[in-house]
């Protein structure tokens, strides 16, 4: 005779994100110039292709940090591109939607990260165009000043002005990070996301974190 089963812990009853079916609600914010946001932008559109998420794209600014407000001269430059690329990206946020914000990053980034081009404005204006948008966006992107200070508001309110980018929002959490090098992909992706989901949903964790012993790697 074959004794019965135990009943599974109740813990173990509930749905987590490595068994849950229903859409999960994620927010990534980014600044273009960004090489770690970027990294991890990849990772995300990685789990994205297998997880069912709903992520809204949204586009924060180092250069509104108060730590940067006047920044040290390694900075400097890129700090000044995130001045012109950060408008445009809210700029298309407020007329279009996340979809289009994430084909012009994709584009952005691909020029900013992976060929290392720093003129800004035919960075943009080709961007603009390879995504499907108006290249003369760009001559209005100031007009996006506003809503991109509207999500640095959010962002401070969500994870305080002490960090940066990126910051992603799961299920409601959010934190800084996950900064990555390079981008998981396939089993270990979902791997780190899940993990991530289980993380933040806990009530009272704020921070893990080592120093990190690589730079960007961007391919």
């Amino acid at each position: 005779m074959t004794s019965a089963a135990p009943a599974p812990h109740p813990a173990q009853a509930e749905s987590s994100p490595l068994t849950a079916t229903s859409t999960a609600p994620v927010e990534f914010f980014f600044d273009p110039i960004c090489p770690w946001a970027w990294m991890t932008s990849r990772w995300l559109a990685e789990v994205q292709q297998t997880r069912d998420l709903d992520v809204t794209w949204r586009v924060m600014s180092l250069a509104l940090l108060p730590a940067n407000a006047e920044p040290d001269p390694e900075h400097a430059d890129g700090i000044r591109r995130s001045k012109e690329y950060c408008p445009l990206v809210a700029l298309v946020a407020e007329r279009f939607d996340s979809a289009a914000v994430k084909a012009l990053y994709d584009e952005l980034g691909r020029r900013i990260h992976l060929d290392a081009r720093t003129d800004v404005e035919a960075v943009a204006r080709e961007s603009l165009s390879a995504a499907g948008l108006d290249a003369a966006l760009f001559d209005e992107r100031h007009e996006g000043d506003a809503a991109l200070a509207a999500n640095q508001e959010e962002v401070a309110r969500r994870v305080g002005t002490d960090v940066g980018t990126p910051v992603l929002t799961i299920n409601g959490h959010s934190f800084f990070g996950p900064v990555v090098s390079p981008a998981p992909t396939g089993d270990a992706a979902l791997r780190l996301y899940d993990g991530l989901a289980l993380a933040t949903s806990v009530d009272g964790f704020f921070e893990l974190k080592r120093s990190r012993d690589v730079g960007p790697i961007l391919r």
